[in-house]
């Protein structure tokens, strides 16, 4: 009982049904995180002048082009699980199983981003340091979901925060765990484990406490604040990623999230330093949207550049001759006739 108590234990399973509806924990977790990132993301777009409501706008495009890109390098980097003999290849498609890179989220969710910063007129940059700390906050809600599936822990250890890692069973798939539940609390030969989904969860915090206190501190714009978020979670990354003992493709000896964590480390370095050169944090005004409706405004065409309301405009462009005169400059004409009297 004193060893028991002196580890973390894992929840007995990470999948309830409600009929025939399944609440998976993971899923919700991530659901979770995307609320909070675009949240947080309005609070700090809206603070730097940006139109309100612009970050739920992007959303649209960037959630679902970085789930299909966290699902495709999750499945390029891991292709064993689904192709090889005695998989099922339809299983690439069950994401609700677990299963995002965010390697993948991240660059194709910046793709969707991108579309949408363009349709909207405002640079991609000074959105992307809007929401750095909340996405790498949302990747922390998101690690709890790993908790409930009961994956991507480390190493046997008696340190007091060691995970216990129970055997789940499920009679209507066993070949299927995930779905399963531990009963009886039977631990697996290798528990208690680090629980490096919990080393990346405070890992990812305090990155994004770095990244408000240095965004605060140095004003930073044009990409330096994500650039900042991604710097400093490819390092927590890289030493966790080395910790974990699920199975994983190895590139000269170090598994591929290492490398990719290596190489992106080297790239927001590099930027950070760059983007530095384009002088100080963008203007408020060039974070309006052009489709932004103010209290004496009117939404503009695409393309549009004229932004008077059509009564000033008119007004502008009457001719000073066609003021009416008065009566004491004007001298009496006779009415004219005209074909139509």
């Amino acid at each position: 009982m004193s060893a028991y108590l002196a580890t973390i234990p894992s929840p007995d399973q990470g999948v309830w049904h409600l009929g025939p509806i399944p609440l998976r924990a993971y899923a919700l977790c991530i659901i979770a995180g995307i609320i909070v990132a675009i949240w947080w993301g309005e609070r700090r777009w809206a603070a730097r002048g940006g139109t309100k409501g612009t970050v739920i706008d992007i959303a649209v495009f960037a959630v679902p082009f970085g789930l299909v890109g966290g699902r495709l390098y999750h499945v390029i980097t891991d292709p064993e699980l689904y192709f090889t003999e005695g998989k099922n290849p339809w299983n690439a498609l069950a994401i609700w199983d677990g299963g995002l890179g965010i390697w993948g989220a991240i660059a194709l969710g910046a793709v969707g981003a991108l579309i949408a910063c363009r349709r909207k007129g405002i640079p991609l940059p000074a959105m992307a340091d809007a929401i750095a700390p909340g996405i790498v906050v949302a990747q922390a809600i998101g690690r709890i979901g790993n908790y409930f599936n009961q994956e991507l822990y480390g190493a046997h250890t008696d340190l007091p925060w060691g995970l216990e890692v129970y055997q789940r069973f499920n009679p209507e798939d066993p070949d299927n765990l995930l779905n399963g539940v531990a009963t009886g609390h039977i631990p697996l030969p290798e528990s208690p484990v680090h629980p490096t989904f919990l080393y990346e969860l405070i890992w990812n915090l305090l990155v994004a406490l770095l990244v408000v206190w240095a965004d605060r501190r140095f004003k930073l714009g044009h990409g330096r604040a994500f650039a900042l978020y991604v710097a400093g979670y490819t390092v927590g990354r890289g030493w966790i990623e080395m910790m974990r003992t699920d199975t994983a493709n190895h590139i000269l000896g170090l598994r591929v999230n290492v490398w990719t964590s290596i190489l992106l480390f080297v790239a927001a370095v590099v930027y950070f330093v760059l983007a530095a050169k384009r002088g100080p944090r963008e203007l408020p005004e060039t974070l309006r949207s052009k489709d932004a409706v103010g209290p004496d405004e009117t939404p503009l065409a695409e393309g549009s550049e004229d932004s008077e309301p059509e009564h000033a405009k008119v007004a502008a462009e009457a001719p000073a001759a066609e003021k009416p005169a008065s009566s004491e400059d004007a001298p009496a004409e006779e009415p004219k006739k005209t074909d139509e009297s």
